[in-house]
């Protein structure tokens, strides 16, 4: 597929133009998680929920995200990724749909475990490991970290403008004379929107050739250390589970008495420093290799989250959470490199669904624990326990996988 004007401004050199339409479906799911992230706990609220049901929620979209997952390692060896990314948009679509027309507890928990919503900064939904596997067949060697970089990028620019947009419903409600939950709920049609926008552009997506379709076994000989990664990836998943977004910005409400729209501010900044750690992964990842940017760039924001659940004042805890945000993404591209390194293409969209699956599962534990903390009163619990499990799943991984050269069929090497 020749590059197009679009394609020549957001692409990477050495990577094929089919790569767009996941970078421009990325972007427009990253605004609206950005800004739902922000919101559901301040809607659930509305709605009269409590804290503990705003944890249960989120632990609920996370349980369904690895469910839909698994499914999707399954049914990736039947179906074009395309297709599978269309069917994806519209249960996007129904997911927005379901939470702005219904408000018990019991119908959200259901349309929370069977649709797309996301309450973190990372995706964590079914998209994710068809997208991956669309990028990685764009680009070989140092092309393909380069677009997982400008991929996360995209999503973290895009979530942080979709912060920024947080604060509408509530200068639109004292605009029109609306509720705030009527124009809450109004953000959520705006979300089903968006899933069908994203239908013509997964439809530009092309048809795969006979010999890039899956055969043979979802993994052969990887599969021994891509299930040590899933492992340590799902302790790295349970500890930012539980202070995703939904939840910090809780956190933020009741400890400093935030408005939502004062959040959405904090959580622009945050994205922009994150979203621009993606660009520095790149050539810090060629410099010092792939694992070493996971491992030495993670664990610096392990210890700013520790201090800011000690912080005596809003200024120094917002400062050590803005240092944080600026260090804890760049082990995002590189971490999918590494993993689409020692595999080979057909076995991409199981390698991607492999990792994604025991991360959202360990992910959907944190959210209803630190709910359950916050609630008793113990708000600085959640940050402190993330931080040093973190830091623990960063050594470990050091530790096991420092002399590990992962070479896949198509001679790409990255040296750690």
């Amino acid at each position: 597929m020749r590059r197009g004007v679009i394609s020549r401004l957001i692409l990477p050199s050495g990577v094929d133009a089919s790569a767009t339409p996941a970078l421009v479906g990325r972007g427009l799911r990253g605004f609206c998680d950005g800004f739902l992230a922000v919101l559901l706990p301040a809607y659930l609220l509305a709605l009269g929920l409590g804290q503990l049901d705003v944890g249960l929620i989120s632990s609920a979209t996370l349980i369904g995200s690895a469910a839909a997952t698994i499914l999707v390692g399954i049914l990736a060896r039947r179906y074009p990724l395309r297709r599978m990314l269309i069917w994806a948009a519209g249960l996007m679509t129904a997911t927005g749909i379901g939470f702005a027309g219904l408000s018990s507890l019991r119908a959200l928990l259901v349309i929370a475990f069977v649709g797309t919503l996301n309450p973190g900064s990372g995706d964590v939904s079914l998209f994710l490991p068809l997208e991956l596997a669309r990028l990685a067949g764009s680009a070989t060697g140092d092309a393909r970290t380069a677009i997982f970089a400008r991929y996360s990028l995209v999503g973290g620019l895009s979530a942080a403008l979709g912060a920024l947009a947080a604060a509408v419903p509530c200068w639109f409600a004292a605009r029109a004379g609306v509720s705030t939950l009527a124009a809450l709920r109004a953000m959520f049609g705006i979300y089903a929107l968006a899933g069908v926008t994203l239908w013509p552009v997964y439809r530009r997506l092309p048809e795969p050739r006979m010999q890039d379709r899956p055969h043979g076994v979802p993994l052969g000989r990887p599969r021994r250390i891509v299930t040590r990664l899933a492992l340590l990836f799902s302790v790295d998943a349970f500890a930012g589970g539980l202070v995703v977004n939904s939840l910090m910005s809780l956190w933020l409400m009741q400890r400093f008495g935030f408005s939502p729209g004062a959040t959405g501010q904090f959580f622009f900044g945050a994205g922009l420093l994150s979203a621009g750690s993606q660009l520095v992964a790149v050539p810090l990842a060629r410099k010092i290799g792939l694992l070493n940017t996971m491992v030495f760039t993670h664990i610096p924001a392990s210890l700013c989250l520790i201090a800011a659940a000690f912080a005596p004042s809003l200024w120094l805890t917002l400062a050590l959470l803005l240092v944080r945000s600026a260090l804890s993404q760049m082990d995002v591209p590189t971490r999918t490199a590494y993993v689409m390194a020692v595999v080979s293409p057909p076995e991409r969209p199981a390698a991607a669904s492999f990792t994604a699956v025991p991360r959202s599962l360990a992910a959907a534990l944190g959210p209803t624990l630190a709910g359950a903390l916050l609630a008793t009163g113990w708000t600085g619990a959640p940050l402190i326990a993330c931080g040093l499990l973190k830091i623990a799943y960063d050594l470990t991984l050091l530790g096991v996988f420092r002399r590990v050269r992962p070479t896949n069929e198509l001679g790409d090497i990255f040296r750690s």
